[in-house]
């Protein structure tokens, strides 16, 4: 497998992660959920869960292009970059790791966007399911900063992909999404159901990542900085 392939992946993993964490997840069945309480059929309820979906993958798109083309349209930062990116991925990805596990924690001062806004966008019937998902990717917490901004930025940095990787991270945190539309089209019943299972999911899947990421992150530094290749003792 190439290494873009192995790269879109790892993006779609990240976004997967990023939207079953316990803060993005809880934003997401608050929104989902609101717009399910206020349709008629499931048919719209599926309807709402792509639209919130389209408008989170809308805002993490934009912020992608910003950053990367941003960064890649400097020649001099761009060529520095493609020379060095190696030797700064090995302490980003252990610096994420740590924060996978819970290692260093902290909040972010006024992070989230409370009931009020979903008042506000209430009038929009249907339609404002798009609208929450622009407004809820911004809403960054701690691991989901880390992830976007401390793993999949400088993943698309290194491959040049201002739009596919950004795009590919925005569909993986659709995916719950979506399927938490259709379990509240079928049941709402089982909407705690799944978000419990979800949540023993996640804390498995962020302990195994997190340590993937250290491993990963030691790797790099040895070969990258210090020039140590530990295969080839």
């Amino acid at each position: 497998m190439d290494p873009f392939s192995i790269a879109l992946g790892s993006a779609l993993w990240l976004g997967i992660l990023t939207s079953i964490s316990p803060c993005p997840m809880a934003t997401n069945i608050a929104a989902i959920t609101y717009i399910g309480q206020r349709v008629d059929s499931p048919r719209k309820v599926i309807a709402a869960g792509l639209l919130y979906t389209l408008g989170r993958m809308i805002t993490y798109l934009v912020l992608g292009i910003l950053i990367v083309a941003s960064v890649l349209s400097i020649p001099e930062l761009a060529m520095f970059l493609q020379q060095h990116m190696n030797k700064f991925l090995g302490p980003i990805l252990i610096v994420v790791g740590i924060f996978l596990l819970d290692l260093i924690s902290f909040s972010f001062p006024g992070g989230g966007i409370g009931s009020s806004m979903q008042g506000k966008v209430e009038r929009f019937g249907i339609w404002g399911a798009g609208f929450l998902g622009l407004l809820f990717a911004l809403s960054f917490c701690p691991v989901s900063a880390a992830l976007f901004f401390g793993s999949l930025i400088p993943l698309a940095v290194d491959h040049q992909s201002s739009i596919v990787m950004p795009t590919v991270y925005g569909i993986g945190t659709a995916l719950p999404v979506i399927l938490f539309a259709f379990v509240i089209a079928v049941s709402s019943r089982l909407v705690g159901v799944i978000f419990n299972k979800l949540k023993t999911i996640e804390k498995w899947a962020r302990k195994i990542t997190g340590v993937v990421f250290i491993g990963v992150g030691i790797y790099y530094t040895l070969i990258y900085i210090f020039g140590i290749d530990v295969f080839n003792w």
